[in-house]
């Protein structure tokens, strides 16, 4: 079996979405596929696969943050944005080639720091950022509030 990591191309679009709808469950794979294209021709991150022979086992996506990271100093910061093996593949080294990549890819961009989150829930992912070499940085829990029922027009407020 030959197993490498590559840079995705806009053609693979469709692939990483069949992947990434595994973590983010909200949107659709037609979703996805248009929003990793556009990642890709953009040129500001990057997307990696993981390859087990001719099949797509795992992605990571990564990109710079020019805004404020938690627990960063510098500016631009390599950002993780999303990493996921396929189950059946997890434990042979995937996850952690394709992060080697993301970090590689960021020092190329003159970062000096790479950072990630996940979810307080996520137990596996927190275990994996660890074993890593990440350190927890904050913990947050974040806050909505609707300001205004959206079927009541603005000069019913106003009195």
């Amino acid at each position: 079996m030959k197993t490498t990591i590559r840079k995705a191309t806009v053609e693979d679009a469709e692939k990483v979405a069949s992947l990434a709808i595994h973590m983010w469950k909200s949107h659709t794979i037609e979703e996805l596929a248009q929003e990793f294209s556009d990642y890709i021709i953009k040129e500001s991150g990057i997307v990696f696969l993981a390859m087990e022979d001719e099949c797509t086992v795992g992605f990571a996506q990564c990109g710079l943050r020019h805004d404020y990271v938690e627990g960063t100093d510098s500016n631009p910061v390599g950002y993780l944005e999303g990493i996921f093996v396929v189950e059946e593949y997890r434990k042979r080294g995937f996850a952690k080639n394709m992060l080697e990549a993301c970090q590689e890819w960021a020092k190329e961009q003159g970062c000096t720091e790479f950072a990630s989150d996940c979810e307080l829930v996520n137990e596996d992912s927190l275990k994996f950022h660890l074993k890593m070499g990440f350190e927890e940085a904050n913990r947050i829990i974040c806050f909505t509030k609707k300001l205004m029922d959206p079927g009541i027009g603005i000069t019913a407020r106003i009195k």
